[in-house]
């Protein structure tokens, strides 16, 4: 069975049972992008963390036991002094001993992150404790030329009227490391106007900002996803909302410890913020700022173990609950926090997304490029006219969106 006629199949089913029961996503779908991260992405990731850092044997060993593990054995628990055992044994008690590809996807692919740090000594006693083993690809990005010169591109939006600026900078922070074509709307014309527009499969911006007006004293929350090349438009964002008056306090979550890759940490918000202030132009003075916000508290940056787990906003934790409740908006970036918003199940594309996130204790929008099989708030057009262009367009990155329920 090929993806396409899979995935078509799970709608079809989700349309005949209305919205209960939509399938959870897992990673033994032949052909499914689920099992291409689990069958290829996970193991070429093992390789590129231990050719990243002089480990040890001790490291070399427990990665290859966690590769022989994930490509030919089942899923076993975290050792009895791990710090967090307990948790995960709640977590997975449903899955110790099964194959990965027979679990939950968002729930598999967490833990094969914990599993990896561990593997490394990230949480161990010993001289890798707290090393992220992620740094060199996120150094790496950072110091691109690329990002020369999307930074560059500030000094011609600094002089585009605000509205027009808001909008790009907003795009920006949705494409994340194709930031470039955001930055590039109000230089570049219609032509990139109506490609960014059109790559658009739902767009809830404008209520976005009529939930920010100019001279409200809101606090808004963002959930970041990605460090490097995402975090710098999600931080110059956030500047244009303090700068102009849509938010009087802005607070910033991060992982608490590294996690899928590139998801950015409180150290991923310095070296973004020595970048920008060690840039010319417009660049390093949107850097200054944002670094004495920080100073100032009303830019605040924090973090949660809830980021870290495999689970739906559904069953976020009291503490978060409340915070999100009393912000005016809370923005949530990327693709892990939109399946975690909405469900990480097969729901047909045309369920609502106030449906879905009705449980979200305040207003709530999602910025997020498509990377994966689950999407919702399609309007029947749409949809139709993405599948028959007979793209991977749910998990290829060329789509976004940008949905608000109020």
């Amino acid at each position: 069975m090929t993806e396409k006629t899979s995935r078509a199949s799970g709608d079809e089913a989700v349309r005949d049972a209305g919205t209960v029961g939509a399938p959870v996503v897992l990673g033994n779908g032949p052909g499914s992008f689920a099992r291409s991260v689990l069958a290829q992405r996970h193991p070429a990731l093992i390789r590129q963390v231990r050719d990243a850092f002089p480990y040890g044997r001790r490291q070399h060993e427990a990665l290859d036991v966690l590769l022989d593990e994930i490509t030919n054995g089942v899923v076993q628990p975290l050792a009895p002094a791990d710090h967090d055992r307990e948790r995960w044994a709640a977590w997975g008690q449903e899955h110790f001993g099964r194959s990965w590809y027979d679990a939950p996807f968002l729930w598999a692919e967490s833990y094969f992150y914990r599993r990896l740090l561990g593997a490394v000594g990230y949480f161990g006693a010993g001289p890798w404790r707290g090393v992220d083993p992620f740094a060199p690809f996120k150094q790496a990005e950072l110091r691109g030329d690329a990002v020369d010169e999307e930074l560059r591109a500030l000094d011609t939006l600094a002089s585009a009227p605000a509205e027009e600026r808001a909008t790009a900078l907003l795009h920006a922070s949705l494409w994340g490391n194709r930031a470039d074509l955001g930055f590039s709307i109000t230089a570049g014309g219609p032509t990139v106007a109506d490609a960014v527009a059109s790559a658009l499969v739902a767009d809830d911006s404008a209520t976005l900002w009529q939930l920010l007006p100019a001279g409200a004293s809101a606090t808004v929350v963002v959930v970041a996803d990605n460090a490097g090349r995402e975090l710098i438009p999600d931080l110059v964002l956030i500047d244009h909302l303090l700068e102009h008056g849509h938010a009087q306090r802005v607070v910033l979550h991060v992982k608490p410890h590294p996690y899928y890759v590139s998801d950015a940490m409180t150290t991923d918000v310095v070296d973004c913020l020595r970048r920008l202030i060690g840039a010319p132009g417009e660049a390093g003075r949107t850097g200054g700022r944002l670094w004495k916000a920080m100073a100032a508290g009303s830019l605040e940056v924090r973090t949660h173990p809830f980021f870290c787990a495999p689970l739906p906003y559904e069953e976020m934790p009291e503490d978060l609950r409340k915070e999100f409740a009393d912000a005016a908006l809370t923005i949530l970036k990327g693709d892990l926090n939109y399946r975690r918003l909405v469900g990480d199940r097969l729901w047909h594309p045309t369920v609502p997304f106030t449906e879905r996130t009705a449980y979200f204790p305040g207003p709530v929008a999602a910025l997020r490029t498509l990377k994966s099989d689950v999407v919702v708030g399609l309007e029947q057009g749409v949809l139709d006219a993405l599948e028959r262009t007979g793209a991977t367009w749910r998990t290829s990155g060329t789509h976004a969106l940008i949905q608000l329920r109020p």
